[in-house]
């Protein structure tokens, strides 16, 4: 057998020999394919031998992890953080030849067993960040919420016995959720994330936490409009809280939710309302800025009344001055007063029409009454720098107050509406309680001092101030009529 291969080869290998004689040229050609059949075979077969290497490695690897115990598992953590933190997606698949994937499904599984024991909990959220914080890794979150990762997360943040840490770990990897795009932030509202992250706002200690929260909350709260109102609602819910800082963030977050918002909730008064009671200035303020952005747009109904309603609340009656006596602590009726009577002032300044609309639901009556609360400075000076605008702005209301106070306060509230409140007596601030200001008849006759002219209203008294500033504007028509009709006459003469 040996012997027939060889006689047929010989033939073939001399006749390659003389095929080459003959050609010369063909040699190069002949060769050329040889040799880089042969350089690619051999890399194939080193590429070959590092994958089995690799991938070898890689089980090694799993094997540890599934036959390890805690203590060596937060071992195998502490390495994983250290040497892939801020991988993208491609590093990491190199790393774990391919078969990162493998490696993230342990931990999720691993998570679920262990996150009510508290095992680990804060490494295995730090590890699982780097799958889901990856560049290009999208596919790792879609394989973690197949996992019931978004569950897994939310439940984590209900649980009492977990530190604040974890729980701050917990909502970084919803926010990584949440900005891969709308279903996603869309699954997170299905899965009752609002209301958690609201409890969780409004129960937690740690202001790390509650920063993280309200991130995440905004983040919802945008391009989601298909529970942007669901977002809108838990961000309320939080108001009533006993956390200032919570209610501050809380205030913040509906704030820059008004521009997305078609109309405001009406649901969203009360809560609001009830906001300007707080005696933390920065949550104040935060109230007095979000009820100036619902105002400046489409504002409930309940809003400019339930706001007038606050100047008088139901307390007691003003008392003597006496340096001897304790001052009163403010009740909360009166704060929501001071903090009504400085936002009325804001918002009649920005709009006259919602200035109007004002003095038609009785503001003028609520300053007087503000001014008299004795037992709250801060009342009396708010409500004087708003009733200053009116009284500024209205002659008729200057007239009245004029008459409610005197001509020597009303001199002094002239000079300085800032400090002549120190002067008004018991006497005095019963009698601005009880004054009676605004009517709709006089709304009739108010006339804008910024303006310079009456109200278009041609109906009742304000039909004589109608007829007074449109009367020189007929007697020039009329006058331009007469002439046009002389000239008309002569031009005729002449033809």
């Amino acid at each position: 057998m040996k012997f027939h291969l060889i006689a047929v080869l010989g033939p073939l290998s001399q006749l390659s020999e003389a095929f080459v004689g003959l050609f010369p040229i063909a040699k190069m050609h002949f060769q050329l394919p040889v040799t880089v059949f042969r350089q690619l075979q051999a890399e194939e077969i080193m590429t070959s031998v590092k994958e089995q290497e690799a991938i070898k490695k890689l089980m090694v690897f799993l094997q540890e992890w599934d036959s390890a115990h805690r203590v060596a598992r937060n071992h195998i953590l502490d390495n994983f953080i250290r040497s892939n933190i801020g991988k993208t997606e491609p590093e990491l698949e190199l790393e774990f030849s391919q078969g990162a994937s493998l490696f993230l499904a342990r931990l999720a599984a691993w998570l679920r067993v262990t996150y009510m024991y508290s095992t680990c909990i804060n490494k295995l959220l730090k590890s699982i960040g780097i799958f889901l914080s990856a560049a290009s890794g999208r596919r790792y979150i879609i394989e973690f919420l197949e996992m019931g990762g978004v569950l897994m997360l939310l439940e984590i943040l209900g649980l009492n016995h977990l530190n604040e840490e974890d729980k701050r770990e917990s909502v970084k990897l919803l926010q990584l959720i949440a900005d891969a795009g709308r279903k996603y932030k869309e699954l997170i509202c299905e899965s009752y994330g609002v209301q958690s992250l609201a409890e969780l706002l409004a129960t937690c200690s740690s202001a790390e936490v509650r920063d993280e929260v309200q991130i995440l909350l905004d983040s919802l709260g945008r391009g989601n409009p298909k529970y942007q109102n669901q977002v809108y609602s838990g961000l309320l819910a939080v108001l009533p809280c006993g956390s200032p800082h919570a209610q501050q963030l809380a205030l913040q977050t509906l704030r820059s939710m008004q521009d997305l918002l078609e109309e405001p909730p009406p649901a969203g008064v009360a809560p609001l309302l009830a906001a300007l009671g707080t005696t933390h200035p920065e949550v104040q303020y935060e109230a007095v800025q979000l009820l100036l952005a619902v105002a400046s747009r489409r504002a409930p109904p309940a809003l400019l009344p339930g706001l007038v309603a606050l100047l008088t609340p139901p307390g007691r009656k003003a008392r003597a001055k006496d340096p001897m006596l304790p001052p009163r602590e403010p009740t909360l009726a009166h704060v929501q007063q001071a903090a009504a009577a400085k936002a009325i002032g804001i918002l009649a300044k920005e709009s006259a029409e919602v200035a109007e609309e004002l003095i038609q639901m009785k503001v003028l009556h609520g300053l007087m009454v503000a001014v008299g609360n004795l037992d709250y400075p801060l009342s009396q000076r708010n409500a004087s720098i708003s009733l200053e605008y009116f009284v500024r702005m209205y002659p008729f209301v200057e007239e009245h107050v004029r008459k409610a106070v005197g001509d020597t306060l009303f001199q002094l509230f002239k000079d300085c509406p800032e400090t002549w409140y120190t002067k008004i007596d018991p006497v005095q601030a019963e009698e601005l309680a009880s004054n009676p200001v605004d009517s709709p008849k006089d709304m009739a006759k108010m006339q804008s001092a910024e303006a310079g002219c009456p109200l278009t209203d041609l109906s009742g008294d304000n039909h004589y101030f109608a007829t007074s500033f449109f009367l020189p504007i007929h007697k020039i028509y009329g006058e331009f009529r007469a002439f046009e009709e002389d000239q008309h006459a002569l031009v005729q003469n002449n033809f």
